[in-house]
């Protein structure tokens, strides 16, 4: 790693045209990922990054095709974001929510009527014969998000959740209409197994210098994308691969990981999530309230790395972004926020 961040691209006639750019790739659900990405843009500006977006959670309502999680990604690093709610657009309105209820149609899933736009144009673009990856590539464009949001595949996955009283849930329908209240008896990925890596994935992920797996939720929305057929063996492979913990004192910072590492059969604790990610990962960055738990985690073969890792704000955010890139051994390219 180190020589290829020191090394020199060629110029004309052979001559040193300037340092090689860090190349880095971010494994990223939404909220917490999000988060994340706000504080890594921010301390290593000039790095070539690349974001692998989780598309399990993908769905369909009123006939428009949603992709939360990169959503979520898009509009947080293009300013965009809600910050507060943690999706969707700030100054949102909701007008077509409002109408859509008085039609008699079903609004458990709600949308804004800015966020609707997007939902309309995306699934304009895909009944255009676009792969989601192409759509994907052009929205971010259009947000100037200034660097790569891929898709895992261009293939349809469905995040399931079966539950203990025989229900199949689509995932968003177990986190928004449900509110993660039925007990899960297994989560599943399907169409997991005709799904292939989306276009520059496993190229992004060969070429990195040092891959990250987010704080998401390491069941439904890192899971997927390690499912999807060659990934997991292509990030086996990677120059390095650092994790963070999303579990801060036995608690998920947000949403159900808990219930969900319990129904695969994992401790919710950093040792738990170091566990999963053992075979990919040679460190992992985790809240310093979890201190007593650096053993266990060591005894999974990963190195622990204690910092403070809620993200409360951009300062706390880019905090932990330049604590990943010190337990990798690179310098931030600019010093984050102190205080």
């Amino acid at each position: 790693m180190t020589a290829a961040r020191g090394g020199f691209k060629k110029g004309g006639r052979g001559a040193p045209a300037g340092p090689l750019p860090l190349r880095l790739v971010v494994l990223a659900g939404g909220v917490g990922a999000a988060r994340f990405l706000a504080g890594l843009v921010a301390v290593a500006p000039d790095s070539q990054l690349t974001v692998i977006g989780n598309t399990g959670d993908d769905f369909t309502v009123h006939g428009l095709h949603i992709s939360p999680d990169l959503d979520t990604v898009s509009y947080s690093l293009a300013g965009l974001g809600d910050w507060e709610r943690g999706w969707g657009l700030k100054g949102e309105t909701w007008g077509a929510a409002e109408q859509f209820r008085r039609l008699g149609d079903d609004t458990w899933f709600q949308l804004g009527d800015r966020d609707l736009a997007t939902h309309v144009w995306r699934t304009e673009q895909l009944r255009r014969g676009r792969p989601l990856s192409e759509v994907t590539r052009r929205l971010a464009e259009r947000l100037q998000l200034g660097f790569a949001l891929l898709p895992m595949t261009d293939q349809s996955v469905a995040t399931r959740v079966l539950t203990a009283d025989g229900r199949d849930l689509h995932i968003q329908e177990y986190l928004v209409r449900e509110a993660c209240q039925p007990e899960i008896e297994r989560i599943e990925y399907r169409g997991i197994e005709r799904a292939q890596p989306g276009p520059g994935v496993g190229e992004a992920i060969r070429e990195a210098d040092l891959v990250v797996i987010a704080p998401s939720n390491p069941v439904i929305s890192i899971g997927p994308i390690l499912a999807v057929p060659g990934l997991r063996a292509a990030l086996m492979a990677a120059a390095q691969v650092i994790a963070v913990s999303p579990i801060v004192g036995g608690e998920a910072v947000k949403g159900p990981a808990v219930p969900m590492l319990r129904s695969v059969g994992v401790a919710p604790s950093a040792a738990g999530v170091a566990a999963i990610y053992a075979d990919l990962i040679s460190d992992l960055v985790m809240d310093q309230q979890d201190a007593e738990l650096a053993d266990a985690v060591a005894a999974t073969g990963v190195r622990p790395h204690l910092c403070d890792t809620l993200m409360v704000d951009q300062a706390a955010r880019e905090r932990l972004a330049a604590a990943v890139l010190a337990a990798a051994s690179i310098p931030p390219v600019r010093s984050a926020q102190s205080g």
